[in-house]
């Protein structure tokens, strides 16, 4: 069974940093790119931040609103997905998802397979 669970949200001020984790376990980590999506309240989901297998193209996805804030690494011993969320600002609130999906390509507008239950994230002063 795919289990994907979030954590470390919380609220911050504006220009604060969080360190955003997920645990995955239930799969087999070469046949999925593993990622980072957010739902704000009124507005579009929008996909983040992607690692897949290997260095090619549709192995990595940034999304441009985050590209020089948020970072991504994949913890292979203990199978945990990181996100780090830098220079914080209020439009960053949102709930937090990690997901899957066969690649990264096309990150921000696929239909992920497998998504967790989200980590609440607040930036306010």
């Amino acid at each position: 069974e795919v289990q994907l669970v979030e954590s470390g949200g919380g609220l911050v001020q504006p220009g604060g940093s969080l360190r955003l984790s997920c645990e995955a376990s239930g799969f087999t980590f070469d046949d999925y790119a593993i990622g980072w999506f957010r739902q704000a309240p009124g507005k579009e989901r929008e996909g983040l931040l992607c690692k897949g297998e290997g260095d090619s193209a549709d192995a990595t996805f940034t999304a441009d609103s985050v590209k020089d804030r948020f970072t991504i690494s994949f913890d292979n011993a203990t199978t945990t997905l990181y996100l780090y969320l830098n220079n914080l600002k209020p439009e960053d609130t949102a709930v937090y998802f990690c997901a899957l999906y066969p690649w990264c390509t096309g990150w921000d507008s696929v239909t992920y397979f497998q998504w967790g239950q989200g980590t609440q994230v607040n930036v306010s002063s």
